[in-house]
Formats: structure tokens, sequence, C-alpha cells
């Protein structure tokens, strides 16, 4: 086997392909008789080395024998090596192309833009819409292997929505409440993505609602469909005017509505039996802070025996006092002694039920009438027996309300406990009842 003259050609392109044909090939080697040429003008860069690998010396009739390589960041289309033939041509045609690396895939909600293309040594660069953030390698470089540097960069939503509370809202009660009613638009979230919010979350009364005294935290949270959140608060403020507690009067209740201190509370008073009131019956917390009126007391009713008819005596009594009347035509009588004994062990309930006992003692013209330690005129005392319609010489009792009615006589004892059992029932007893539990008072 005959040895050929051996060269090495190595071929730097710039760019595009470089075809090595008879007459695309450029080098510089003195030119040999029967050898193959090239010349660059196809070529926008080219350098060629050429060497023997081995003298010839058999003077054979074609030229060396090449070996092509390309640079790196190339490759070679076609066989290597190339022979010169005898009709001054080279065996076949090669050619180095540009290593070229695969098309990138487009990022979801973003993109990339590239230096050079795909090929060799080409730079590119990642980038995402606004709203996304870039997750992974933000610029890759295709490499001599035809792989690019880093793994594809992907386009994540991670920035939380944008959210706007309305500021702190104070306000006061309205007049006679401990609440306010206020109201605020909804705040609406913004997503910096696609804009699409999946849930808006509330923490706290909404919009509308009566807010009573104190700090009340609003939070929204809104989340997107990346399960962002986004977060804002803020707080509502009730404050109440308020003028100072008041207190009930000796001897006396106390009723107010709202918190009975409060801007537009109103306080009424009112006096246990036996008393009456003096000063204002209601009081009103104004907008100045001030009650309106003047401080209630109540005062030991005085009750006058100086009156010429019964009916007047009677009238003292109204919607104030029940009357008991006892009557007996002589002070010795037994039923009188028992009776008035157990009326006045049971003094105390007596008082809670606004009774007041009288006695009417003998027959007129010796007829006395007692109410506690005052005596009233005889004449007097008779006009109520004949009034009430009282029997004259035997033992009774009648029991008057409050508002003058007779509602129930007896003709013998009747013990405190029957007494008050009947009272209890009367509808105006039973308001007694009530405004006495919110004071502490229970009757016996």
């Amino acid at each position: 086997m005959k040895n050929y003259p051996r060269f090495l050609f190595f071929f730097v392109v710039g760019s595009g392909d470089s075809p090595l044909e008879d007459d695309d090939v450029g080098y510089s080697h003195p030119r040999y008789k029967g050898e193959c040429f090239a010349s660059s003008s196809k070529v926008q860069t080219l350098n060629m080395y050429l060497w023997p690998l081995k003298e010839d010396t058999t003077q054979q009739p074609w030229g060396p024998v090449c070996d092509i390589r390309c640079q790196k960041g190339y490759e070679l289309h076609g066989s290597s090596p190339l022979i010169c033939q005898s009709n001054k041509r080279w065996s076949h045609k090669v050619i180095c192309k540009q290593k070229r690396c695969p098309t990138l895939a487009m990022p979801v909600n973003g993109g990339f833009k590239c230096v050079d293309g795909a090929y060799f040594n080409s730079r590119c660069e990642y980038y995402c819409s606004p709203g996304y953030t870039l997750k992974g390698e933000r610029t890759v470089t295709c490499m001599d292997n035809k792989a690019w540097s880093g793994q594809p960069a992907s386009c994540v939503d991670m920035e939380p929505p944008r959210i706007k509370c309305p500021s702190v809202k104070e306000r006061m009660a309205e007049p006679n409440k401990l609440t306010v009613r206020v109201s605020w638009d909804t705040p609406e979230g913004r997503d910096t993505a696609d804009g699409i919010l999946t849930d808006v979350i509330l923490k706290g009364l909404p919009p509308g609602s009566n807010f009573p005294e104190g700090d009340h935290k609003i939070q929204y949270t809104v989340y997107d469909r990346a399960e962002n959140k986004g977060t804002c608060k803020f707080r509502v403020k009730v404050r109440v005017k308020r003028c100072g507690k008041l207190n009930a009067p000796e001897n006396g209740y106390m009723k107010c509505s709202s918190d009975g201190d409060n801007y537009g509370a109103t306080c009424e008073f009112s006096c246990i039996g036996g008393y009456e009131l003096q000063g204002s019956p209601a009081r009103v917390c104004q907008s100045n802070l001030a009650w309106s009126g003047t401080e209630p007391t109540c005062a030991a009713m005085n009750i006058n025996v100086g009156v010429r008819t019964a009916a007047a005596l009677l009238d003292q009594f109204y919607e104030k006092r029940r009357i008991l009347i006892v009557s007996t035509p002589t002070a010795r009588n037994l039923l009188y002694r028992l009776q008035l004994g157990m009326l006045q062990q049971a003094q105390c309930s007596l008082d809670l039920r606004h009774i007041t006992v009288v006695e009417l003692v003998g027959v007129f013209p010796t007829l006395i009438g007692r109410i506690g330690v005052k005596i009233m005129p005889p004449a007097l005392a008779l006009q109520l027996r004949l009034l009430l319609r009282i029997p004259l010489y035997s033992f009774s009792m009648v029991l008057v309300d409050k508002h003058g009615m007779d509602k129930e006589r007896y003709v013998s004892l009747v013990t405190p406990v029957a007494l008050f059992n009947l009272i209890d029932t009367f509808p105006l007893r039973k308001e007694e009842m009530a405004l006495q539990a919110e004071m502490g008072q229970t009757s016996p």
C-alpha cells in the first residue's frame, strides 16, 4: 500500500457554512505540480494549515490526503480524510457547520431574548411578564455539546395581590344607644399577575353593622390563583358620651334606659310607699355631658288628717299607697287585738307592698281614727266608715288599692300571708315587684 503525503487542514469559520471544493479552499503554501488547489473567495474567514505527514517519493499522479477538523463550536458534515485526485479535484465535499442547540421553549407568562439565535456560544436571557418572578437561571448559553448550559426557566406568580383598606374610623354612639352604624366601601384587591382573585375573606363585622363601644379590628385577606395572599387591616373605634352615673334617691327607685349614663339615656325616679318624690321625676343625659333637671329626693309622706272629707283624705293616697282599714267597735275586741298584732309583726312586708294601716276604733261620738301616730277627728273617721260602708258594731277590714278601689273585705282574722298573696296578684303590684327585684329588694 502506498503512503500518500498527508496534510492537516484546520478551518475557522466566522459565520455560515464552509464548503471545501476545488475552487473554494484557500491556503498559504507553495504550490506543487499536480496538486489540488483551493481559493478563499467563498469563505469569509479561512485559516488552513497544511503540512505533509510523510514525504511522497513515488511521484504518484495525485496529491496529498487531508484530514479535516472543525473548530470548536462547529461540526463536520461529510467524511474525512479528503484525497486530492489525479484530476486535481478533491475526492468529495465536506462542510463545517456551526453547531445549533434545540429551540428553547417559551415560558408561560414570559419569554426570552437571544444573541445569535440558538447557535454555539449564543446567549439567551429569560424574562417574565409584570407580576411574575423568574424561577431558574436567567441566562443560558449554547454549548459545544449542542445543549444549553442550564435548565429552562419558568415564570411563577410569587407576588401577593395588593389590597388597600380604608383609614381608621372613629364614631360616636347614637343618642340613647351604645352602638353606631358604621359603613365603608369594601376594598378591592388587585393581582399584579393575571388580575384574577379567588377569595376575599373578611375578619370582623361587615360594613353597615352596628358597632358597640370599643375598638374593633377589621381585616381583609385576598388570594390569587397561585394562592398568594394579601392582607390589609384597619380599626373601627366607637366612643360613648357619658354624663356619669346617677344614684337612686334614698327610700326610692331609679330606672334608666340604655346604659344609664350615656348620651340620650333617661333615668326615671320613684319613691317607696310612704314617701313622696321631690325634684325631677326624670333626667336626661345631654350632649354637653350634663344631666337635665334637678336631683330628686324622697321625702316622708305627710298625711293631712285635718281635711274636711273622707274623699280628700283618700286622695292623698292615690297612686301612692294601698290602705288596709281595720274597724272595731271597741279596742277590747279580741279579733281586733289579734289582727293588729299579726300586722305589726309583718310591718316590713306591709311597707314593701305600700300598705298603710288605718284604725277606726269606737263608735261616734267617741270614734277615733288613727294613721300611725296621727289622730283624725271623729267626724272624719265617721265619714270614712260611711263612705266605705264599714259596719259600726262589728269587727271588719277593707282593702283599698292605689286607685281608691275597694278590693276585698274581711269579717274575721286574715293572715298576712293570705293578704300579701292577694295583693301580689294586682297588675300594678307586679310592676312594683319587678322594679324591686332590679333594686335588689325581695318581698318576704
